[in-house]
């Protein structure tokens, strides 16, 4: 297991490489952008979709069981209350944080980045 950590690292390692060699770093804009579009737009709906079917499946379990199993289907549905209460929360801060300090979440235009040249 802890061989196949090493080569994983190596090789993300290698493919950073070309990154790290370029003094000039034209493109970052374009890589923020895509990266936090990613973030917003796809995993955190994603995170909460499958969160709500997590629940879901919970009540349906809970539904369609008998004796013990409802206890299980139970247990299901609360963690997927907390997990939905929690992801709430912490987007919650993260706007917050994000309208106070940064002018809005997505305001990824105000971060000065560093780079070489005129």
């Amino acid at each position: 297991m802890l061989n196949k950590i090493y080569k994983i690292s190596i090789a993300a390692g290698l493919v950073a490489v070309p990154f790290l060699a370029s003094a000039q770093l034209t493109e970052t804009r374009k890589i923020i952008d895509s990266a936090y579009a990613i973030v917003k737009d796809l995993l955190i709906p994603l995170v909460f979709t499958l969160a709500l079917l997590f629940f879901f499946w919970g009540v349906a379990k809970y539904i369609w069981s008998v004796g013990t199993d409802k206890e299980e289907g139970r247990k299901i549905m609360i963690w997927g209350i907390i997990a939905l209460f929690v992801m709430s929360c912490v987007w919650g801060i993260v706007y917050f944080i994000g309208q106070e300090i940064g002018g809005g979440v997505g305001n990824v235009y105000n971060v000065n980045i560093p780079n070489i040249g005129p």
